[in-house]
């Protein structure tokens, strides 16, 4: 039996809703991954049966809030090759003339070192846990096995690739389910609407069902998306997704900024099994309108979750900074300062990102019996004294830099800020020595077309 004790922290509690809270000098004892006791500091817990803390691993959180590990909703992590790489450009020259383009030059090896720098950054941040939406998934999924984080991967199909890629895609995505002693998921990974025909959606979700996993797609990504399928199909994306059975199999959304009136209906109806990932930076830097209807959707009582999309746009994969964008633009858009509080912001980066991975049961709270995903953070900072709210420090002041420890299914990843599972010197070396031939876009071709 593997051990760990986390001793005299703070911990953030998340209820589902209502204020979060910190109880103080508290104890967590993990069993093989799982927490089987929060309580204070220096009681044995006899009733939890942990009779001796004797033989575990300890790690000291004095000075420290423990928290649920923050959860990236929606990422695509390779993509930190083509960080910078892309700036001040519009939407479709950002995909047509630089991104795919870029993308062509990709080696599974390369898609592997990306990976590979990606949970390299999410794991020091806090992040223990990311949808991912990508080619060559299973370079993805070794890295995540091999890292210790925590990921939902979809491999990505466009219908250009014709019906043996989308075979292919869908054996990757059921070989990959449930690696790692169950920290690498799968979800079927159809780009979008406007790059998989009907024909493909409709199998997509049947094979979905029938394999027991979820569908990740990028729909409605801004209101231009959802007029154009409007005077194309007399349909919106939304409604797209329903008719061909993606909303039915059950769907992770990637931005939805261009959901309607009339799609909040659509959606709700399938609430129990659709999520949509709100990453605001990338709309704020490609000037995107409006953005994702959080307010609305969370009135349907659909999940949404704070993501970063690929660090090709949001340049990042910083959680922190993703949920802080959330609460600042919905309260702008919604001229409301009341809305969107600090302990709603906090949930959608836990408990509504597990949700969205359908982890709902597994991870997003340290409770009992859920997977032992913990984040120790320091907000001892100047920039986060005095403190007055915990929670609020954590949303509007924290740092990725004020991560201490990470615990990913109960073993320690990162320790006293360091990260323990990559060679980061070696990692940064490989990859720098393949830049030149990353971004050189003089062969002229590309993956896709961007024509929504």
């Amino acid at each position: 039996m593997r051990r760990l004790i986390v001793t005299s922290c703070s911990v953030l509690v998340v209820p589902e809703q209502g204020p979060c809270r910190v109880e103080t000098d508290q104890d967590i004892v993990v069993e093989d991954g799982v927490i089987v006791w929060l309580g204070p500091a220096g009681t044995r817990p006899e009733a939890a049966g942990v009779a001796s803390f004797s033989g575990a691993e300890t790690v000291d959180g004095t000075g420290l809030l423990a928290m649920p590990g923050l959860v990236n909703s929606h990422t695509h992590s390779p993509m930190v090759l083509m960080r910078g790489a892309a700036e001040d450009v519009s939407v479709e020259a950002w995909f047509n003339e630089r991104v795919w383009p870029m993308e062509v030059n990709l080696t599974p090896a390369d898609i592997g070192l990306g990976a590979e720098l990606a949970c390299a950054e999410m794991l020091l941040s806090g992040v223990t846990a990311f949808a991912d939406h990508y080619f060559h998934a299973e370079r993805i999924a070794e890295t995540v096995v091999r890292t210790g984080i925590r990921a939902d991967i979809a491999p990505t199909y466009f219908s250009s690739r014709g019906g043996r890629a989308l075979e292919e895609s869908i054996e990757t995505a059921g070989a990959l389910h449930g690696a790692g002693g169950g920290r690498v998921t799968a979800s079927l990974g159809p780009h979008a609407p406007y790059t998989v025909d009907d024909e493909d959606l409709a199998r997509i979700a049947e094979r979905a069902r029938a394999m027991g996993v979820r569908i990740h797609i990028h729909a409605a990504e801004h209101l231009e998306q959802t007029e154009s399928s409007l005077a194309r199909r007399g349909i919106t994306p939304i409604g797209v997704l329903e008719r061909t059975g993606v909303l039915d199999a059950g769907a992770l959304i990637a931005h939805g900024c261009g959901i309607t009136e009339p799609d909040l209906e659509v959606l709700s109806r399938y609430r129990d099994r659709t999520a949509v990932a709100c990453c605001p930076k990338v709309y704020l830097k490609h000037a995107l309108h409006p953005l994702t209807p959080v307010r609305g959707l969370l009135g349907a009582g659909v999940t949404v979750a704070a993501g970063t999309d690929g660090a090709a746009g949001h340049n990042t994969l910083d959680v922190w900074e993703a949920m802080r964008l959330v609460a600042l633009t919905q309260k702008q858009a919604e001229r409301d300062a009341t809305w969107m509080t600090v302990s709603d912001t906090i949930r959608l980066a836990t408990r509504s990102g597990a949700l969205a991975l359908g982890l709902g049961d597994r991870i997003g709270a340290l409770e009992p019996g859920r997977r032992a995903d913990i984040v120790l953070v320091d907000l001892s900072g100047l920039h986060c004294r005095p403190l007055h709210d915990p929670v609020a420090a954590l949303v509007y002041s924290t740092r990725a830099s004020d991560v201490r420890t990470v615990v990913v299914d109960g073993r320690v990843v990162v320790r006293d800020g360091r990260l323990l599972t990559v060679d980061v010197p070696g990692l940064l070396a490989e990859i720098e020595a393949r830049v030149p031939a990353l971004l050189d876009t003089s062969h002229g071709r590309a993956v896709q077309r961007y024509d929504p």
